[in-house]
């Protein structure tokens, strides 16, 4: 999956699969994870958020399943 480059205080880059409704996310300290049955405009709002990372953990931890890969 390809990710984009996020500028954010703990994720590194950030993709989404349309197909599987997949989000990943790499952490800073290149740790990987994938977040299972997210909507699409769950995944445009974390891009389009001034934090990343308040919106993932507003959003998304503790929403959707999630595995580290």
């Amino acid at each position: 999956m390809e990710r984009k480059p996020v500028t954010s205080s703990n994720i590194a880059s950030i993709g989404y699969d349309e197909n599987t409704s997949t989000l990943e996310i790499e952490f800073l300290n290149n740790s990987i994870y994938q977040y299972f049955d997210v909507p699409q405009h769950i995944y445009q709002g974390l891009m389009q958020a001034d934090s990343h990372g308040q919106f993932l953990a507003q959003n998304i931890k503790g929403v959707y399943r999630y595995s580290k890969v």
